[in-house]
């Protein structure tokens, strides 16, 4: 029995490829070899090939945190969010085994390709943050200091927990940067 795909079932699996791959490392016979769909179906729902997939995992990203993570912070009540932010975050990051695909995106030679969704994710998360943390009683300028150490803090969290095969080192970061903000609220 042949399985059929929608283009929206196979963004989820690309996803996968990329973040264990890397960009460069993805090639359409690597995709196909572990979805098991043929480069003509590939073509036919990416004709932009290679690009045009990797495009479509970041929208899928960016949609997710702007339902997830952004919006909440930048319209529910604000100790809420920051709250749900964390649980939200260690959830999509399964703890510290998921590697943001965002991030490595950005540190390799895929950064100059996604440049404005790259940078797009960061600005948007920063300021969802930064904008929750005001509404919190935070003084601007501390909650940009904040909110960008909180990000920071989590990507970090992420490359060391991996590179230690160490969830515990995620969890206990999360747990560290969620004490900071709510002292300062």
């Amino acid at each position: 029995m042949k399985t059929v795909y929608e283009r929206a079932d196979i963004v989820p699996l690309l996803a996968e490829i990329f973040r264990e791959l890397g960009y460069e490392g993805t090639s359409l016979s690597r995709i196909t070899e572990r979805t098991g769909i043929g480069k003509g179906s590939l073509y036919h729902f990416f004709p932009g090939g290679k690009e045009e997939m990797a495009g479509a995992v970041l929208t899928e990203v960016d949609a997710w945190f702007e339902h997830a993570i952004y919006r909440p912070l930048r319209e529910d009540d604000a100790h809420q969010a920051i709250a749900a932010m964390w649980a939200n975050v260690n959830d999509y990051f399964l703890s510290g085994r998921r590697i943001c695909l965002v991030g490595a995106f950005a540190l390799d030679e895929t950064r100059e390709r996604f440049s404005a969704a790259i940078g797009n994710y960061f600005i948007r998360w920063v300021g969802a943050l930064r904008s929750a943390l005001m509404r919190a009683g935070c003084p601007e300028e501390e909650a940009l200091a904040l909110a960008e150490e909180a990000v920071a803090g989590i990507q970090g969290a992420l490359v060391l927990s991996r590179a230690l095969d160490n969830t515990a080192v995620f969890t206990r970061s999360l747990e560290t940067l969620a004490k900071r903000l709510d002292a300062v609220m």
